[in-house]
Order: structure tokens, then sequence, then C-alpha cells
């Protein structure tokens, strides 16, 4: 038990030692994006985070981080249980349009090199009076039989880590991973309501990932495309 995995593995990232994982029966301070709070059901949750070094990158382009954990959790739960799980813009996986886990990408400021601290947490065998939100759901609720939480740390550490190194290997080029996240992304194509700073809202239709990770809008009225950062938007809900 752990206030946060996060916050852990951020306090000791000065120390030079990645990449590094932590993993959590429960912990009672976790945060998501926008620090809304996240506790979470001991024993029911893969709860892990991750320190990574990024030699090289360009810092430009750290706001994939939390899109390629997206991918590498997608992936995990496909293989490992059979449930078509998806990615919701820019980095909530979905099942049946209920959230299964969260992401959230923290950069390690004391670290000698660039460094994150990718943090996920997911739903495993929560029962539905255990959801923290009516838009939840667990990897139970969507009829997954084979619920070995380590099988599933495995396995998703395994995953993160090649998709690390396949980033890495391509001098972090994007466009493997525009490419990647594009097939697992449920949010393209759909009309789509975004909420930015200062509670304006854009309408239209989501069109694309462009290789900066960003979404693109089509506006409902005339207008060119709306390219949009994760950092730069309060929410996006789909619209009808």
């Amino acid at each position: 038990e752990t206030g946060s995995t996060n916050a852990d593995l951020l306090a000791v990232a000065g120390e030079g030692d990645a990449p590094r994982a932590l993993l959590a029966e429960f912990q009672s301070g976790g945060r998501g994006r926008h620090s809304r709070r996240f506790e979470g059901t001991p024993n029911a949750q893969v709860i892990a985070s991750v320190l990574v070094t990024l030699p090289g990158v360009d810092l430009a382009d750290l706001g994939w981080l939390p899109l390629l954990a997206g991918i590498a959790t997608v992936d995990t739960v496909r293989s490992v249980t059979g449930v078509p799980a998806e990615l919701k813009w820019p980095n909530d996986v979905l099942v049946d349009g209920r959230k299964v886990a969260g992401i959230l990408v923290e950069i390690a400021a004391t670290a000698p090199v660039p460094a994150v601290v990718v943090g996920i947490g997911l739903n495993v065998s929560l029962a539905e009076d255990e959801l923290p939100v009516p838009t939840a759901t667990s990897l139970m609720l969507a009829g997954a039989t084979d619920l070995d939480r380590t099988r599933l740390a495995q396995v998703l550490l395994t995953n993160l880590a090649e998709r690390m190194r396949r980033w890495h290997d391509h001098d972090w080029d994007t466009a493997a991973l525009a490419d990647a996240y594009r097939e697992r992304c449920s949010t393209v194509g759909q009309r789509v309501r975004a909420v930015l700073p200062g509670d304006t809202e854009l309408h239209g239709v989501a069109v694309d990932i462009d290789e900066q990770g960003r979404i693109v809008v089509r506006p409902d009225r005339d207008g060119d495309p709306v390219a949009i950062a994760a950092g730069d938007i309060t929410h996006l809900r789909p619209v009808g």
C-alpha cells in the first residue's frame, strides 16, 4: 500500500536509477489528469508506475508518452483477456464506452537526463458497486475470464518496454506511433465537444491524430481543422 506510486518514483528520480517499476495493491492518494483524485480498491486492480529515461528525445515529443502507454495498455487487455478495449483520446482505455484504465505521465524534473514517470491504473475485478464513477467498468464486468493480475502486470510492463524500445530505435520518430494510435482510437470519426480553457467550446468531428499526438477536429461551422494538444483541453466528450 502507498499514497501514490507516481509520487514515490518521482521522489527518487534524481538518483538516476532508471528504468524502475513500482506496483502496489492499493494507493490512497492517486492522481489523474487535472489533479483529479484516484483511489484504488485493494487487490482488484493493476496499479503500476514506471520511471523511464529518454536520452536525446525532443522535449516537444514528450506528449506522446501518455498515448504510447495507452497503446501498450490496450494491447495488454486485448491479448490477455480478449476484451475489445480501445482508446479515447488522449489516454483513457475504454470497453463499451466505459473507462477500464487511466494513465498519468509526469515529468521527473530532478532526473539527470530527460525522464518521466508513467502511471497506469487498470480495473481488473471491481464489482459494480466498487466502481469510482458510473462511467467506469472493470475487466470482470466486461466478461474477461482471465483476471490474473500478475500476468496482466507482466504483459503490460513488457508491452510498455517494447513500445519504448521501438520508439528509441527509430530515433524518437512519431510516425509509427501515430499509426498505431489511430488503429486503436475510437474517438476518430466521432462528433465531439471539446471544452478548452476559459470554458470555450469547439464542436465538430474528430478527423485525425497528427504526428504530435494532437487530436484534429473539423469544426461544425466553416473553418480549417483545429489541432488540439492534450494539455490544452479540459474535457473532450462524444456528442450524439
